[in-house]
């Protein structure tokens, strides 16, 4: 797949991305594609390759930009010592709020791309970046009519800019890719999600994986190839219900 390294001006300053077009045809639609707490690395390019693959432009901007220069990280390396003396500091940089401010930017730029077809969009999320997905969803509600959260943490807590907040504004389809083996997305938490999600009227399918925290990523210790095949497919589907046309059907 071709790969473009670009930047875009954000409000905080330049955001190295990437992206990743199918190998022929076009335009196609576009999927802003949000990274896990690991950072942009071989894996991410990967996963972007494979979204890429089934027909989409897929954006994947650096969301640790403002931290500047950093790894790439081996998360196997990374996990077998102090994880969150590594990778807290780039954390703390970004946030769902700070990815909302960046999808302006994100969004002015794929508009000038005529391989983009359309103005409907499609976001997804891993870990940090599932929050991101729903909150920019959320955000910008005439442009995303999908968004997808793969065991994303914290996504329904007291902060005041909490992603399930954003539920009121959603008019995207939502999928929710749960881990049994997950302390930042606890019970409690998903069905304050899903409660917010019902009151709003959101569109949502939910799912809970027999797997750990982080299985989708393959360079994961705990990645979970039958999960992440079956997370794949429910991502797929979403993308091609909503982007490509079709009538949704609810699976729960």
């Amino acid at each position: 797949m071709p790969i473009e390294q670009v930047t875009i001006r954000t409000r905080d300053g330049d955001c190295p991305s990437h992206v990743v077009t199918p190998a022929s045809g076009g335009p196609w639609p576009a999927v802003v594609f949000y990274m896990d707490a690991g950072g942009i690395r071989p894996a991410m390019l990967d996963m972007a390759q494979q979204l890429a693959e089934a027909g989409y432009i897929v954006l994947l901007p650096d969301l640790f930009y403002r931290y500047g220069p950093y790894g790439p990280f081996v998360p196997k390396e990374v996990f077998a010592g102090d994880f969150r003396a590594v990778l807290g500091p780039l954390m703390a940089t970004t946030s769902p709020l700070k990815a909302t401010e960046d999808a302006e930017a994100m969004l002015a730029y794929l508009d000038t791309r005529d391989d983009v077809e359309g103005r409907k969009i499609g976001v997804v999320g891993f870990c940090m970046g599932g929050g991101m997905a729903l909150a920019t969803a959320g955000t910008y509600p005439e442009r995303f009519v999908a968004a997808a959260s793969f065991h994303g943490g914290n996504l329904a807590t007291d902060a005041p800019t909490s992603p399930h907040l954003f539920a009121a504004k959603l008019k995207a389809e939502v999928y929710i890719g749960a881990a049994e083996n997950d302390g930042s997305y606890p019970p409690a938490m998903a069905e304050r999600l899903e409660g917010a999600l019902t009151q709003a009227g959101v569109r949502f399918t939910t799912r809970t994986y027999p797997a750990a925290h982080g299985w989708m990523m393959p360079d994961f210790p705990v990645f979970a190839p039958a999960a992440a095949e079956q997370g794949w497919s429910a991502m797929l589907a979403l993308f091609g219900r909503t982007l490509h046309g079709g009538e949704w059907r609810r699976e729960r």
